[in-house]
């Protein structure tokens, strides 16, 4: 049994903010699925939006961000978080990372260039090429490797949180299970954080990498925490569209830098679509794609940058560049083949501005946690900036609350179950599941699609408890375990809004109601633990 002052699940941009603010004073425990990189920040390309330019300012930004939220997202989290989005990216240039100059003289923070993505106003997003996630990942990472304060467990996967019942359902930690050692471990601290990130693992087409299995949101929502809009999934507009591409993302910054999408004729479409054209939210842009692939019967469309002159795409986007070369295609002579892909979460767990969820001593950061500040739809780039301002301000109520002490917590019971007959079953209602979420829950949704994939959810939900309840744990089974969940909860949000809003959209009801609020579910009860 480990003991930590902080255990934090999760080794993203949000984990490793929370890790090295809190290490000068306390001793944490950071829990990673696979590799200490190897969380979906790291994957993130096109930068972080913050106001840095003389000619912008804290009310363009928080603007910005309403309209791309269609109107729900909460004014004082945007706020707050737009308000130290300076403040988090000085922290992140004084801890090394190393962002792209402006050569140019385009727009630029202290040298460093400033891109434009779609749905702001000004080049306000800085950026280390077309990789900031992994510039800032592998700064951090590190740092947090180095510190001795810091223990990281790789290869390890929460299974529950421990919850205390006679301390009003507190949280003490959680049950991990260790992939190298094939057994599940107790891990109690005072206080936990959930720093797991998103759900796109729950569709068959998804930009996040595999690690991105809702486990934080459904571990949540079983130890008694809220959720919140959960139907609001952005769907990325451009995932490169390769038989040998997984899951390969084309950042917001192609078009930015002015990408143009056109069908496979070559005609250009987005302006039939929206004023604003290519540099539309990410919302009404995957919804334009998916049209017009369904009207022309298409397998993709594509974003052409190839006009500009090559030294300027290969300078802005060498990575996008690499890749496509590496499968054939050139991108300053040819256009980029793309499809929709789920891409992120902007629902998650109901946390207040310090991070705190409903359940004491239980924190949440990042993609897992819906503070309010995507409402219906992410604006682009906002999402790392959250992580940082979110985890900040996480470690710094905690540094202010007294611990509690940890009371005595029975081991992990395997007594009454036996390895699984047949692992077939998780690998098949993993397909299942994603199939089903991506045919019924997409980009356009009907109540009759979601009634069809709620009725699935059960019969699975079902089948999976089952099977839990009588085989060991393995890494498979508990992800499997939190996509059904979360597909549940995506399901139910869905089904509850009556309307038309940002990355929510219903044939059944086309309209936009006047007076919309965010969606939010109770747990009906806190679940007891295996």
């Amino acid at each position: 049994m480990r003991k930590f002052d902080v255990l934090i699940l999760g080794s993203g941009l949000g984990g490793m903010t929370i890790a090295l603010q809190l290490a000068e004073k306390l001793k944490v425990g950071l829990i990673t699925k696979r590799a200490l990189r190897d969380g979906g920040s790291g994957w993130a390309q096109g930068g972080i939006a913050a106001v840095l330019d003389d000619s912008d300012s804290i009310e363009l930004h928080i603007r910005d961000t309403q309209v791309a939220g269609a109107g729900l997202c909460d004014l004082d989290a945007t706020r707050f978080i737009v308000e130290n989005s300076k403040e988090a990216i000085d922290w992140l240039i004084e801890m090394g990372v190393p962002f792209t100059k402006d050569e140019a003289g385009e727009t630029s923070y202290h040298g460093y260039h400033l891109t434009r993505e779609g749905g702001h106003s000004h080049r306000r997003i800085i950026h280390a090429a077309d990789a900031t996630g992994a510039a800032v990942i592998d700064t951090l990472a590190i740092k947090v490797a180095a510190h001795p304060n810091i223990t990281v467990l790789e290869e390890h996967i929460a299974v529950d949180l421990i919850t205390d019942k006679a301390a009003n359902n507190r949280c003490i930690g959680a049950y991990v299970y260790s992939k190298e050692e094939d057994q599940v471990e107790t891990i109690l601290a005072p206080f936990t954080v959930l720093a797991t990130g998103g759900a796109g693992k729950v569709y068959l087409y998804t930009t996040n990498p595999d690690v991105a299995t809702g486990d934080g949101i459904a571990m949540g929502w079983r130890a008694g925490c809220r959720v919140s809009n959960m139907e609001f999934i952005q769907f990325h507009p451009t995932c490169l569209y390769h038989p040998h591409a997984k899951s390969f993302l084309i950042t917001e910054a192609v078009r930015g830098e002015g990408g143009i999408l056109r069908l496979p004729d070559g005609t250009r479409f987005m302006p039939q679509h929206d004023e604003r054209a290519e540099l539309a939210p990410r919302d009404i842009v995957a919804r334009a794609i998916d049209f017009e692939m369904k009207r022309g019967g298409f397998d993709c469309v594509y974003l052409d940058i190839s006009y500009k002159p090559a030294a300027f795409v290969k300078e802005h986007f060498p990575n996008i560049y690499q890749r496509c070369l590496e499968l054939g295609i050139d991108i300053t002579k040819e256009p980029i083949p793309v499809v929709p892909a789920a891409h992120y979460t902007c629902g998650g767990l109901v946390t207040d501005l310090a991070g705190r969820t409903d359940v004491n001593g239980l924190y949440g950061v990042g993609e897992v946690a819906c503070t309010g500040l995507h409402g219906a739809n992410r604006l682009a780039s906002n999402s790392l900036l959250e992580c940082m301002v979110l985890g900040k301000a996480a470690a710094e109520d905690i540094l202010t609350q007294t611990p509690q002490a940890l009371p005595q917590v029975p081991e992990w019971d395997e007594s009454r179950v036996t390895d699984p007959d047949e692992e077939v079953v998780i690998s098949h209602n993993w397909d299942e599941l994603r199939r089903f979420m991506w045919d019924y829950v997409g980009i356009v949704r009907t109540n009759k699609r979601l009634e069809r994939a709620q009725h699935r959810i059960e019969l699975l939900k079902s089948e999976i408890h089952e099977f839990y309840r009588n085989f060991r744990v393995s890494n498979d089974l508990i992800e499997l375990r939190n996509l059904v969940t979360t597909a549940e909860l995506i399901v139910r949000c869905a089904l509850a809004r009556k309307e038309s809003r940002g990355l929510h959209y219903s044939r059944d009801y086309p309209k936009i109601e006047p007076d919309s609020k965010p969606t939010i579910l109770q747990p009906s009860a806190v679940k007891t633990k295996k």
